[in-house]
């Protein structure tokens, strides 16, 4: 009887240690480096946004970011961020 339950419960654990390591594990990893990548924004930054527009960082507040993009200024949510392109590299005088 106590086989019969393990061959029962059995594959829906392996099934479920499958999809974690295949499907949960690498999602929760690219949604921690996008948070990541979107509070370590600065001023400067080209960045590209989920819909597409590229442009460059020109101020930041806590849940928003203005872009310049050529002659016009966009506000987007910072969630809207979908890569940084290039960041800016702060020199440092010796």
């Amino acid at each position: 009887m106590g086989s019969s339950w393990l061959t029962t419960i059995g594959p829906l654990i392996i099934f479920f240690v499958i999809f974690y390591f295949l499907l949960i594990r690498p999602q929760q990893k690219r949604q921690k480096k996008t948070r990541e990548m979107q509070s370590s924004l600065k001023k400067g930054d080209k960045i590209v946004t989920i819909g597409g527009l590229h442009g460059i960082v020109d101020t930041i507040d806590d849940q928003s970011v203005t872009m310049k993009c050529h002659t016009s200024k966009l506000t987007f949510d910072r969630a809207a961020i979908r890569d940084v392109v290039e960041q800016t590299q702060v020199k440092e005088q010796e």
